[in-house]
């Protein structure tokens, strides 16, 4: 059998050193090389990986490829996938998957009229605790759902990227890059979709220098009546043992149900260094999630996370845009595409 040929455009994201490591571990698997509009980033990613780097993505997207994982900064993920689908490779494209609706609709689209499947990174959707919270919702133990609270909290991104705080390049700060997350695990796990959306905001954490939200709250209301808050805030200080971490509190006629999607993790003390950490605190749901998009590649199947996905989770986070805009709860309409 034929290895799978990967190729990674651009090292921006936060993720991408992961996929790298993840990628070369798996049997069947060649990661070809990558390619980045920023020579420092390509020349990290080389040294720490021992990639091929391509001048540029069409070069790239020429060498014989089988698929690519978009690692943009998030307002260039459009170019990017629809330069990838012209060119007839799948695509793995980091969440969230375009910072305007019309974007992520021509995005589909373009994926469509190319017959080239689209999977957004929601790696939530690859988490053992929340498959097992769906199972146990789906098998009626707890009753009815009535309502949910989600946390997706972290670290303040700058000292690993820092265009994840300029609004240019990251279409905005901790709502758009944590919202989207819980709000796909919501519709994952309730198998319904957002009606309203109502939100708050601020920038206290981070400092006077920060242009973009660092925290605040997201309510959905779901066609079913449940509403849903999320937490979506940079509050986690740089001590904290990981960049952060997920949870939900599912509220049903029957009972309530905690869950940490980061659950499966081994807790380490160093007295070198002072520190805690956890290991393998979430990497676990990013391998199934690149395991479930390479076998996809091989027989040319349908992904748990699709554009579509990626799609419902950009509008529910316009939504929220606007209602910290105008103060108001804002009707969420999905597209169609």
């Amino acid at each position: 059998m034929n290895p799978v040929r990967i190729g990674l455009m651009t090292y921006a994201h936060v993720h991408a050193p992961m996929y790298c490591r993840l990628l070369q571990s798996l049997p069947g698997v060649e990661l070809v090389g990558l390619a980045d509009d920023d020579a420092r980033r390509a020349d990290e990613a080389a040294k720490a990986h021992g990639l091929r780097t391509y001048e540029t993505y069409d070069e790239l997207l020429a060498a014989d490829l089988d698929a690519v994982i978009v690692c943009s900064e998030n307002t260039r993920h459009r170019g990017h996938v629809e330069l990838a689908a012209r060119a007839g490779v799948q695509i793995l494209c980091e969440k969230p998957l375009a910072t305007d609706v019309d974007d992520a609709v021509a995005m589909v689209r373009t994926c469509r009229e190319h017959d080239v499947p689209l999977m957004t990174a929601f790696p939530m959707r690859y988490s053992a605790p929340i498959h097992e919270l769906r199972t146990l919702l789906e098998s009626g133990a707890v009753g009815t759902i009535r309502g949910c609270e989600g946390v997706n909290q972290g670290q303040l991104p700058r000292h690993r990227r820092n265009w994840f705080v300029d609004p240019e390049l990251a279409g905005g700060g901790a709502l758009i890059d944590h919202t989207v997350h819980v709000a796909d695990a919501l519709r994952f796990i309730l198998a319904d979709e957002v009606t309203e959306v109502y939100a708050q905001a601020n920038d206290l954490v981070g400092g006077p220098d920060i242009a973009v939200e660092t925290s605040g709250l997201v309510m959905l209301t779901f066609t079913s009546g449940v509403v849903a808050t999320i937490d979506f805030s940079w509050n986690r200080p740089m001590s904290f043992p990981a960049w952060g971490g997920l949870g939900l509190r599912l509220v049903a006629t029957s009972g309530v149900v905690d869950v940490d999607a980061y659950a499966e993790r081994v807790t380490s003390y160093d007295d070198a260094t002072q520190k805690v950490s956890w290991l393998d605190a979430s990497e676990g749901s990013y391998r199934a999630m690149i395991e479930n998009f390479v076998a996809s590649v091989r027989t040319r199947t349908q992904v748990s996370a699709t554009g579509i996905d990626g799609l419902r989770a950009v509008e529910i986070v316009a939504c929220a845009y606007e209602s910290l805009r105008t103060g108001q709860p804002v009707a969420c309409r999905p597209r169609t595409v």
